[in-house]
C-alpha cells in the first residue's frame, strides 16, 4: 500500500533537549524539505550554502533570523529566503518552542 503524499510537519517535529532537532521530510536531487525544531535558547549558527537557496517558513513560535548581518524577528506564518551564498542562521530567543520548515534548492 502506498503512503499518502500529504504531510503533517508538526507530527514529525524532532524536539531535542541538547541541540536543534533536524528532520528530512522529502529529498531529491533538486530539492530538500526539512524541519528545524528549536527549544527555547537553541540556535543554528550563522552559515551559508554555496550554490543553494534556502527558504525558512515559521510553522509555530517566534525567533530571530539572522541574515547578512541583520537580525530579523519572525513568527508563525512568516517566511524568509536566504539566497545562494548569503550568511544566515536562527536563534530561538523566546520562551516557547520554534518550529521551522526549511527548503533547500538544489538539494545538498
Amino acid at each position: 500500500m502506498e503512503s499518502s503524499p500529504v504531510m503533517h510537519p508538526r507530527e514529525q517535529a524532532p524536539w531535542r533537549g541538547d541541540k536543534m532537532g533536524k528532520a528530512t521530510l522529502f529529498e531529491s536531487a533538486r530539492l530538500l524539505v526539512g524541519l528545524n525544531a528549536f527549544e527555547p535558547g537553541q540556535e543554528h549558527a550563522v552559515h551559508s550554502h554555496a550554490g543553494m537557496d534556502k527558504l525558512y517558513y515559521v510553522i509555530d513560535g517566534a525567533g530571530t533570523f539572522l541574515m547578512a548581518g541583520r537580525e530579523l524577528p519572525m513568527r508563525a506564518g512568516e517566511m524568509l529566503v536566504a539566497p545562494d551564498g548569503i550568511p544566515h542562521g536562527v536563534r530561538n530567543d523566546s520562551a516557547a518552542r520554534l518550529l521551522v520548515l526549511v527548503v533547500l534548492a538544489p538539494a545538498p
